[in-house]
């Protein structure tokens, strides 16, 4: 019987593995971030935050928009709860509310992310347009923050948006559309539907909502819960309970938080005095600006100031802020 002869095997070279996805991010945003704080990026909405230290808990205060982080680990505190912001998670804000938050990042390991300024027109007619296309599952309560993992398909889209913003051309070309797709993935994703509420700024939410800007917008005015309760077409009980709720504040806590920290960004950023700066967002008296500031911040405004300038690069303030917040 004639052998069976076995067939010669060739040898074969394994294609190379593809960079991991996770090294990829890091690496495009740590040369988009060359230094520490937020770094601006060629989209006006988005900036970049690298810290090459740990921050220990102190009072922020964002404006809505999104936070993902490729690298390192935030951690918010609200209304007695923890919000996670890390690798595998992102924060949506969809109000702007004072919340503490602590940062873990060392120099070799720095924190990395990407701050999006929320732009309330794209999001509002891509959250519209998603309403029109399919029937969502009824929306849960909106809230003013939101912890949400990141899946395969959000992570997909943060670093296509990262590879574009390397590059000028698809930065201006391309960037609007990939960022457009990141606002597409929060909208349907885990915290989809109370994020699409919130931003429809529908019921008591949305009226509270409307309040918030206008305390924004008014800060420096005298303003008082009978008028901001009328405007909000709302009986001041009412008014206070849902606006707490909202916040985790009271109303006046809320005017003096937002009093607080734009003087802190006005002495930062323009170089104004503590006086001037307390004039400039409303308070009369020189030494309670001082007494509240040094209660919320842990230090004096001069000191408070100085720490800012020497741990962070803070950039000028968004071109369409609507709202006070803490960078």
């Amino acid at each position: 019987m004639p052998k069976t002869m076995k067939p010669k095997t060739a040898s074969v070279r394994r294609p190379e593995p593809p960079p991991d996805a996770r090294a990829q991010r890091i690496a495009l945003l740590r040369a988009l971030a060359p230094q520490e704080g937020y770094n601006l990026t060629a989209l006006p909405s988005v900036r970049i935050l690298r810290s090459d230290r740990a921050l220990s808990r102190t009072p922020v205060l964002y404006d809505p928009g999104l936070v993902i982080v490729c690298q390192g680990r935030k951690r918010g505190y609200f209304g007695g709860q923890l919000y996670l912001y890390d690798e595998d998670h992102y924060l949506a804000v969809s109000v702007p509310v004072p919340f503490s938050m602590e940062t873990d990042a060392t120099p070799q390991r720095p924190l990395l992310a990407l701050y999006l300024h929320l732009d309330f027109a794209m999001a509002a007619e891509l959250a519209a347009q998603i309403d029109r296309e399919g029937t969502a599952p009824r929306a849960p309560a909106p809230r003013s923050l939101m912890s949400t993992p990141m899946d395969e398909a959000m992570r997909a889209s943060v670093l296509r948006f990262l590879q574009a913003l390397h590059q000028p051309l698809e930065a201006a070309v391309l960037g609007p559309g990939l960022l457009r797709e990141l606002y597409f993935r929060v909208l349907t994703g885990a915290q989809g539907n109370a994020m699409r509420e919130a931003l429809a700024m529908r019921g008591p939410f949305g009226r509270i909502g409307r309040s918030l800007r206008r305390v924004h917008a008014g800060y420096a005015q005298p303003l008082d819960v009978a008028q901001l309760a009328g405007e909000a077409g709302m009986s001041v009980p009412s008014f206070h309970s849902h606006f707490k709720a909202v916040t985790g504040v009271s109303p006046m806590q809320y005017v003096k938080s937002t009093r607080l920290h734009q003087a802190r960004l006005l002495m930062v950023r323009q170089d104004l005095t503590a006086e001037s700066a307390s004039h400039a967002v409303g308070y009369t008296s020189a030494s309670q600006f001082s007494r509240e500031f040094k209660r919320l911040f842990g230090l004096t405004p001069a000191a408070e100031a100085r720490r800012m300038r020497e741990s962070f690069a803070l950039p000028p303030a968004f071109a369409d802020a609507a709202y006070v917040s803490s960078h």
